[in-house]
């Protein structure tokens, strides 16, 4: 049989993903069934124990495919790419109604009715998909109303469909600052890989999760000397973005920031624990 990668492949040996019957051994292959995020954001796991550590995040909105149910938790892939895990039952909802709006800031507040004054409920991430039902203005701020009555301002969210286009490197600058976390994948923590595809993420491009993923496969292989902003450079389980040819934006441990770097300063520092970069990439041409 052959291996396949388990980020990406629901298998067990009681258990896979309908997909990959004939392709992996499991006493039991199953489709699946919908289901999405209903809270602001959730850690996806490798194994259901919370005592382990994240692979990636899911947030708001989200679509999985949920194969099983188990000590309240649910084995899920996710829609948005492929990545499957571990995460707590009680973080997902029905599959009704279909988001509408993203939200486009890096961070945002739900408020119980359209009132900036009200305590809000939670914080959302950039990502964050909501199904908006009606609109509502108060002393000239216009919200967004969702089903169950709760707001959003208006201006920090779009149509889901209105976004594509857009330069992704602004909106990953638009997150320096965030703090860095290992598996984050929202505004309120992220890591390298995460930066990446959250920024394209918003501008209706797709992009595999890790960095392992994305040196692998997203776009194509440039020289050094090819540079222009957008493009990608990779160390060993790390990945920036170019601002510019000298200037590079990631989410990063020295500073446990998203960070705006000079790409030689990095490169030394970098280079001087670890390693040297092992290459470039152009995602869209």
């Amino acid at each position: 049989m052959t291996m396949f990668d388990r980020r990406l492949h629901a298998y067990r040996p009681d258990l896979a993903e309908a997909d990959l019957e004939g392709k992996v051994e499991a006493s039991r292959f199953v489709q699946g069934t919908p289901a999405r995020v209903a809270v602001p954001v959730i850690g996806l796991r490798p194994q259901p124990e919370l005592a382990r550590g994240i692979d990636t995040e899911l947030l708001l909105g989200e679509q999985v495919t949920v194969f099983d149910r188990a000590d309240g938790w649910c084995w899920v892939k996710a829609a948005s790419d492929g990545y499957v895990g571990y995460l707590p039952a009680d973080a997902l909802s029905q599959i009704d109604p279909v988001p509408t709006h993203i939200v486009t800031v890096p961070r945002t507040f739900l408020y119980p009715e359209p009132e900036l004054r009200k305590p809000h409920l939670t914080t959302l991430s950039m990502g964050s998909r909501v199904h908006v039902a009606s609109e509502a203005e108060v002393r000239g701020n216009h919200y967004v109303v969702l089903a169950d009555g709760t707001t959003i301002f208006a201006r920090h969210v779009r149509p889901i469909g209105a976004l594509d286009g857009a330069d992704y490197v602004e909106i990953a600058g638009r997150l320096l600052e965030t703090p860095y976390l290992w598996g984050g994948r929202s505004g309120l923590g992220i890591d390298c890989s995460g930066l990446v595809q959250l920024a394209m993420l918003m501008t209706g491009r797709q992009a595999p999760r890790d960095a392992d993923m994305q040196a692998a496969g997203l776009g194509e292989a440039i020289d050094r000397s090819e540079i222009r902003r957008g493009d990608l450079v990779f160390w060993k389980g790390h990945v920036a973005i170019f601002e510019d040819p000298q200037t590079i934006l990631h989410a990063n441990g020295h500073s446990m920031t998203v960070a705006r770097e000079n790409f030689e300063a990095a490169v030394a520092r970098i280079g001087s624990l670890y390693q040297q970069p092992t290459g470039y990439r152009r995602p869209f041409k």
